[in-house]
């Protein structure tokens, strides 16, 4: 065997995988594949002046690349079972728990230190929201900010690169299953191990179906999540962002039961276009450096929607909604809610002339020719209903940015140490769509890495 173990992404799954085998067992010989670029040549083009959109380059910077998709995110670490995953019905919740709390100590140990733990244990506007028919969901949450987040990245990678090999901008194409393990293959060369960890994030779904597929690992179908990320003045969310900085909130629309939640709240942040499979989607940023800060806060408003028999494709269906906005405003469009409510689009004139300034260049348009009636119809309802507690969210001037869309794999068939049904094959992170999120996905690297420590002793 080349290797004693082989890790297939170089997101928070694969990286803390790596860490804590490294740690367990230093005498291991591992490698790590990543179709990304190293951190240090993770840039997207986008500047803003001489390239204003996504130009589809072969390898996003903002999904592939060392740190995964989390690595320009705002670097928020939700500790908490009640979002971000379904790991504890895997490991149980008091275990993934701590692992979670594991996590959050070695980002602190590697620059994270002086960041603040925010947590929703107590708060007041538990009860405010309630009294609006909302419901605020239990966690404490971790804020890096996008600088801090890179700056610990930076100081995994230093820790890694000198115990662990990496292979950068090379995809893998497949894995077989051979006599005593697994051989890894790459367009050029093929490489074998003894275990083998997946860790490919949302951005390899694709991918991972196709694997599952060839080697007859059982999957189902999971949810996808669709919607719009609003952005107004940071005032208007002041007072619940100031608290609790991420404020998890989730809504059944009256109209249809469906339930709607915030999602990935950005503070005086910016928000930002990601290619995913060549489909442009938007998403948020937001920093812990005060210079870098904005005058707006931003957030995703998301409708779940689950399918049944016999149609199982729901990362298609949402990839045809997206695919549309790309179409008709060639990227990501932006509107005001008074123009969406109107039922007029948006045009350059009436975004130029509103009291909020976007942070993002994105094509004036009508997010109704998109997104499908029902999915829109919740989404307006949850804008009133957040009125109600941040009075100002259904302004005319709010802007509304389509669509986000959160891809989810289909589930992978793994036992309670994540192993599938071949012996010391893992699939772990968001890729199994089993996380959701940086804690969980990390979390679930760190598992997997412990029980191949036992396994190798």
């Amino acid at each position: 065997m080349n290797y004693d173990v082989i890790i297939i992404g170089a997101g928070p799954g694969g990286i803390f995988s790596a860490y804590e085998l490294t740690r367990k067992n230093p005498e291991l010989k591992i490698a790590v594949f990543e179709s990304g670029h190293a951190l240090q040549k993770r840039r997207c083009p986008i500047d803003g002046q001489k390239v204003k959109s996504c130009i589809s380059c072969k390898s996003c910077s903002i999904m592939s690349g060392f740190g995964g998709a989390g690595a320009f995110s705002d670097g928020k670490y939700n500790i908490t079972n009640d979002f971000g995953g379904t790991l504890y019905e895997y490991i149980g919740k008091q275990k993934a728990l701590e692992l979670m709390h594991y996590v959050d100590e070695i980002n602190l140990r590697f620059g994270g230190e002086g960041t603040k733990l925010y947590s929703t244990a107590g708060t007041k506007f538990k009860k405010i929201c309630m009294q609006n028919a909302l419901h605020l969901l239990d966690a404490s949450v971790r804020h890096l900010g996008t600088d801090i987040n890179y700056v610990v990245l930076e100081n995994l990678y230093g820790y890694l690169r000198e115990k662990v090999e990496f292979f950068f901008d090379t995809p893998v194409d497949s894995i077989a299953v051979i006599d005593g393990g697994y051989q890894v293959v790459c367009r050029n060369a093929s490489y074998t191990c003894r275990k083998c960890i997946v860790s490919v994030g949302r951005s390899g779904s694709k991918w991972m179906e196709d694997v599952c597929k060839q080697l007859n690992i059982p999957t189902k179908s999971n949810r996808v999540d669709i919607g719009v990320r609003v952005e107004l003045p940071a005032e208007v969310f002041s007072h619940l962002t100031d608290e609790l900085y991420e404020s998890k909130i989730v809504y059944r629309t009256q109209k249809y039961g469906d339930r709607v939640r915030t999602f990935c709240m950005n503070p005086k942040g910016s928000v930002v276009s990601e290619n995913t499979n060549g489909i442009i989607t938007v998403n948020g940023h937001s920093y812990e450096d005060p210079a870098k800060q904005t005058q707006n806060t931003n957030f995703a408003l998301l409708v779940s929607k689950h399918f049944s028999e016999p149609f199982k494709d729901s990362t298609g269906y949402a990839e045809s909604i997206a695919r549309l906005s790309n179409m008709l405003g060639g990227g990501v469009i932006v509107q005001r809610f008074g123009d969406l409510i109107r039922g007029q689009r948006s045009t350059p004139k009436r975004i130029e002339e509103s009291f909020t300034t976007p942070t993002m260049s994105a094509t004036p348009g009508d997010l109704s020719l998109v997104l499908p009636k029902r999915l829109l119809d919740g989404i307006i309802e949850m804008i009133y209903a957040l009125d109600k507690i941040a009075p100002g969210t259904a302004n005319d001037d709010t802007l509304l940015y389509g669509v986000e869309v959160k891809f989810y794999n289909m589930e992978v068939e793994v036992d309670e140490t994540l192993q599938s049904r071949y012996d010391g094959l893992y699939i772990i992170g968001d890729g199994s769509g089993i996380t959701h999120s940086l804690s969980h996905a990390s979390a679930s690297g760190v598992h997997v890495a412990r029980s191949i420590s036992e396994s190798l002793t």
